[in-house]
């Protein structure tokens, strides 16, 4: 039902019913998986970076049910899953020992989560809200200013328009979070700024290689960068002069992450290499399979840069 006024009509306000349309159902898992299906795979040709904001319909499905999903959707489409910590989480110490509970199904080293709740104004009124969408902006002002391989935290991580943290937590309360791989947003004189760079491989009990977000998120950039610079060797005959030229370019494309910091290391050798050759695609292959998979095999390594761990 809207209200009609009477300005300009000289009929007074009424009430007029909607005849036809729908406000439709509250989502359930079913619809987010069918819009990752049917609207980013269909709609979105790219994207890095994933946020899942909570409904307020008391009837939908909570969010951290829809993780799982998510970061395997992430998964397949080489981006990052951004979480907001559970709203029950009231100090470190039930955050340390919750947080195994919301890593059941999750692609942990595509995902990380973020504590606790920040204050945002709505409205001229304080507002709690989950930190994740605050996080994305800082991710993508970090990411064009320095570069994927810069840890979006620390002093620079600032979040913007955050006026404070629904919980500040001290250095040795962080010393809790940080081992079991929980970032948090503190409070500092400075602003409010995420202190953390872990993933959810990133508990100290269990060392993975992908502990911190900028080296996994330098490695999907590494691989979504060559997917797309290489399509035109699509059915290029499969021999040496096609291997050369790859070779050079993802040379070159690697050379220039060396050369503005992506990787350790004080010489392009021992910072990456680049392999394409008939050793990593060998003359059975390309017997048994060019006609049909247009078989080629890239190897390229590199040493990311070392992050600082805050706590």
């Amino acid at each position: 039902m809207y209200s009609l006024g009477a300005a300009g009509l000289g009929i007074g306000a009424r009430q007029v019913p909607l005849s036809t349309g729908s406000d439709g159902v509250t989502p359930q898992a079913a619809e987010y998986d069918d819009a990752y299906d049917n609207v980013l795979d269909k709609e979105v040709d790219l994207f890095n970076l994933l946020v899942l904001p909570p409904d307020e319909d008391a009837a939908a499905v909570p969010v951290h049910q829809l993780y799982g999903s998510a970061s395997v959707y992430c998964q397949k489409r080489r981006a990052f899953l951004l979480m907001d910590s559970p709203t029950n989480w009231t100090d470190a110490q039930v955050a340390s020992t919750g947080v195994a509970g919301i890593r059941v199904g999750l692609v942990k080293d595509y995902s990380a989560v973020f504590f606790p709740q920040i204050i945002i104004k709505d409205n001229y009124l304080n507002k709690d809200i989950g930190p994740a969408g605050a996080l994305a902006g800082l991710f993508a002002r970090t990411d064009a200013s320095r570069g994927v391989w810069k840890a979006p935290a620390g002093i620079e991580g600032d979040l913007r328009d955050v006026v404070g943290v629904k919980t500040r937590y001290s250095d040795a309360e962080n010393g809790i979070l940080n081992p079991r791989a929980i970032n948090t947003i503190r409070s500092f004189p400075s602003g409010i700024v995420n202190w953390g760079a872990r993933t959810n491989f990133g508990d100290d009990d269990t060392p993975h290689d992908y502990k911190y977000i900028p080296v996994r998120r330098t490695a999907l950039f590494i691989e979504e960068s060559l997917y797309r610079g290489l399509k035109w060797v699509v059915f290029e005959p499969n021999d040496e002069p096609l291997w050369a030229q790859i070779r050079l370019n993802v040379g070159a494309f690697m050379h220039n992450l060396f050369r503005q910091g992506a990787f350790q290391g004080e010489k392009k050798s021992d910072a990456y290499f680049v392999k394409c050759d008939k050793e990593t695609t060998t003359q059975n292959d390309i017997l048994l399979l060019w006609q049909i998979l247009n078989l080629l095999s890239i190897q390229f390594g590199s040493i990311h840069t070392k992050i600082l761990s805050f706590g």
